[in-house]
């Protein structure tokens, strides 16, 4: 009598969430693949020591293989995901297709400018190793534009640093400049004083880490000052254009000249929401997040599961959602790897 067929489970994405279901699912009695365009999984929490001159590109990023490579179950492909075919029970990728039992979505997130997408150009996110690169080129040119420059308005400009959004990501990158401008780089020009550089963090509720207990927020905010940070809170950005940021504090309007403004302002869902909302029957939120129940399936596919950084779990009862970082992202990923 011929064996039955093994368990096939996709996994889309080698962030942590989907590095950490096919670690749960390691040596399982399954066939595990886990698909990403890169070979390689980034360590995220660590891309603003990448963007200011901290850490090199190599020191967060590890290959994918080489991290699963002890579990003879789970295989990795480099591909990219085009569509789902949910019926067939079926991925469809750049260059080929994949069948499954069990599929796993991992996507994460990209930058979300609130229906501003011009301003992606001329004030980069974080997500990525190339964002990180295109980060630090644009902080380090500036300080060698400003030790060049001669006209003191210019180089103010050049000096000022605005960073976009007091969550995580906004907090650290402006700490890690506060450090670099005010000690790292402090006796390495001779025409300017870097620790004459303006950082500000610009957040537009009434506190940073919006998501955190209010007292943590006030500890972030008191550090972040005290490394020199002038944090302004219920501050809206209201244009970006010609190196001039256009804040709004309640009924008055500043314009800031900055050569260098820095995006952590937001996220949304990556595109691959919308193909489970046209394939899948997924219900999406207001910026694109897929609702999932309580065991992060999709009501009508319960085949298919999505992890919150990523989806929405709806609840019968409002309780306070998850943060969007990595800790619970492994946590969901590890989860759905236990799924019976």
């Amino acid at each position: 009598m011929a064996d039955a067929p093994r368990h096939r489970v996709v996994i889309v994405g080698g962030g942590f969430g989907g590095l950490y279901t096919a670690k749960a699912l390691g040596g399982a009695a399954v066939d595990v693949t886990l698909i990403d365009k890169r070979n390689f999984h980034l360590f995220q929490p660590l891309l603003y020591q990448v963007a200011t001159g901290g850490l090199s590109a190599g020191d967060i990023s590890s290959p994918i293989r080489a991290i699963l490579s002890r579990y003879r179950n789970v295989k990795v492909l480099m591909d990219e995901v085009t569509t789902i075919d949910s019926q067939a029970k079926r991925v469809i990728l750049q260059n080929g297709e994949i069948e499954y039992d069990t599929l796993v979505v991992a996507t994460g997130v990209s930058h979300h400018y609130f229906g501003n997408d011009d301003w992606a150009a001329i004030a980069p996110g974080l997500k990525t190793v190339e964002d990180a690169l295109e980060m630090r080129r644009r902080i380090f040119l500036a300080f060698e534009a400003a030790e060049k420059e001669t006209d003191a308005e210019k180089r103010r400009a050049w000096l000022t640093f605005v960073v976009v959004g007091g969550g995580p990501t906004g907090v650290e990158l402006a700490g890690a400049l506060a450090e670099l401008a005010y000690s790292t780089l402090k006796s390495d020009f001779r025409n300017i004083d870097t620790s004459e550089a303006r950082i500000l963090l610009l957040e537009g509720l009434d506190r940073v880490l919006p998501p955190y207990p209010s007292d943590l927020s006030a500890a972030a905010a008191d550090s972040l000052e005290r490394l020199g940070v002038t944090v302004q809170t219920k501050t809206l950005v209201t244009k970006i254009a010609d190196d001039i940021v256009t804040i709004k504090q309640g009924d008055s309007t500043e314009e800031i000249p900055a050569r260098t403004i820095l995006w952590a302002a937001g996220v949304k869902a990556s595109a691959m929401g919308k193909v489970l909302a046209d394939r899948a029957q997924a219900e999406l939120d207001r910026v694109g997040r897929v609702m999932v129940a309580p065991n992060l399936s999709l009501p009508a596919h319960p085949d298919t599961f999505r992890g919150r950084r990523f989806g929405t779990l709806r609840r019968i009862r409002a309780t306070s959602r998850c943060l969007e970082v990595a800790p619970v992202a492994m946590q969901q990923g590890s989860y759905c790897g236990e799924i019976d």
